[in-house]
C-alpha cells in the first residue's frame, strides 16, 4: 500500500478521486497476486468440480476478508495522517523561530518542491498557514475517506471475479485454469501500463515488468504456503 501518497491526499481539500492511479494499481495488483494463490494451487490430479467449487470459495472469501482488512487500514491511515496535519499545523503556530517553522513546512513537502522554493516562499507559507482557522481538538471522519475505504475494498474483491469467471462457465478445469492465467497476465500488463503512462515511464517495458513481478509473487506466495 502508498502510505506517501495517502498522507499527501489526507492533507488536501475539496473534491478529489478517492484514489490516484499508483494506489488504485495496487489494490488490484494485491487482488490478483491473492486470487492467483488459488487458481495456481489447481493441479491436473485435482481438478474436478469439487476441488474448482473449493478453490472458487477459497478465492472469494479471501479477496472478500482482505479488501475490508485494507480498507479498515485505509480509514486508520487516513485519520492519523489527517491528526498530524492538525500536529504539525500547532507546532507551526508554537514556534517563533521562523527557521525551525521553515524546516517543518519543509518536511511536509515533497522534496521535488522544497528543492525549488526559497526562504520567502516558506515564510509566505508560515504567514497564510498561521491565519487558519483553528484546528478542531479531535479528527473526524470526512465522506470521502468512505469513499476512498469503497474504492479499495471493491479493487481488491471485484479484482477476484475476471481471473475466476473462466471456472464458472467451463467444465473443462485446465482449459480454464489456461484462459483465467492468460486474464491474470494481460490484467498485469495493462495495469503497468496505465501506471508507466501516468508516472512518464515505459509503458510497453513496464507492462511486462509487472507481468514478470506478479508472476514471481504469486510464486513466492503459493512456495511460502500463502
Amino acid at each position: 500500500m502508498t502510505s506517501d501518497n495517502r498522507q499527501t491526499r489526507a492533507g488536501k481539500a475539496g473534491h478529489q478521486r478517492a484514489l490516484d492511479p499508483t494506489e488504485r494499481f495496487s489494490e488490484i495488483l494485491f487482488g490478483l497476486i491473492m486470487v492467483l494463490t488459488f487458481t495456481g494451487s489447481l493441479s491436473a490430479a485435482e481438478s474436478g468440480r469439487n476441488a474448482v467449487r473449493t478453490m472458487l470459495i477459497g478465492a472469494l472469501g479471501c479477496n472478500l476478508a482482505w479488501g475490508i482488512i485494507d480498507a479498515i487500514f485505509y480509514l486508520m491511515n487516513t485519520l492519523s495522517q489527517r491528526g498530524h496535519g492538525i500536529v504539525v499545523l500547532r507546532s507551526l503556530r508554537k514556534t517563533s523561530d521562523p527557521a525551525k517553522a521553515h524546516a517543518l513546512i519543509a518536511d511536509e513537502l515533497p522534496p521535488v518542491l522544497v528543492s525549488v522554493l526559497r526562504p520567502g516562499d516558506l515564510e509566505t507559507l508560515r504567514e497564510r498557514l498561521a491565519t487558519l482557522p483553528e484546528p478542531p481538538k479531535r479528527v473526524f471522519f470526512l465522506r470521502e475517506d468512505f469513499r476512498g475505504a469503497a474504492a479499495v475494498f471493491l479493487l481488491v474483491f471485484l479484482s477476484t471475479f475476471p481471473v475466476t469467471i473462466p471456472f464458472l462457465l467451463m467444465s473443462d478445469a485446465m482449459r480454464a485454469l489456461r484462459i483465467s492465467n492468460l486474464i491474470a497476465v494481460v490484467l498485469l500488463f495493462l495495469g503497468g501500463y496505465s501506471l508507466a503512462k501516468h508516472s512518464g515511464g515505459h509503458p510497453w517495458r513496464l507492462g511486462f515488468a509487472m507481468v514478470g513481478i506478479g508472476v514471481a509473487l504469486v510464486g513466492l506466495t503459493i512456495a511460502l504456503g500463502g
